[in-house]
């Protein structure tokens, strides 16, 4: 393998399974291609579902993760299978979201991270939750979400 840190993966390149919850899921990172320069990466998962922890009825979302690198970044493959493992996981759209950022924010320590999470809606409320580290980064152009709130048939 090359020098460009995916030597240590496990699941990159591999026929890898969803797991069965997220505590299951595997997060990897590799080391950022551009330590010391700071730059915004964004992740959208328009189709993000987990299940409502009362009813078990599935709830869905559109997350949009924005985040500065520090030394590492996400591999996006466990990105997506860590996303994935929520599809059986029964947790209110708060808990949901909040795990998601932090369980990044532990693995990557990045300089800065923001998710905002915005759940269609379901007994006609929708449930958005957004959250970040701390303030954003001056030098670092972070552009808007540009995700429409529910607006209903209107």
């Amino acid at each position: 393998m090359s020098d460009d840190g995916s030597a240590g993966l496990t699941q990159l390149g591999r026929n890898v399974g969803a797991p069965a919850s997220p505590e299951q899921a595997v997060l990897e990172r590799v080391p950022s291609p551009h330590p010391g320069r700071q730059y915004l990466v964004r992740f959208t998962a328009p189709e993000f579902t987990s299940l409502c922890p009362v009813t078990g009825q599935p709830d869905f979302a559109h997350l949009v993760i924005d985040y500065v690198p520090g030394d590492w970044i996400v591999e996006s493959k466990s990105l997506k299978l860590f996303l994935t493992s929520f599809r059986n996981h029964g947790a209110f759209h708060e808990a949901c979201s909040v795990q998601v950022a932090t369980a990044l924010v532990d693995l990557l320590s990045p300089v800065w991270l923001r998710i905002g999470a915005y759940w269609y809606p379901r007994g006609g409320i929708p449930i958005d939750v957004f959250w970040q580290t701390g303030a954003p980064p001056d030098a670092v152009w972070i552009p808007e979400q540009d995700v429409r709130g529910y607006r209903g048939r209107g």
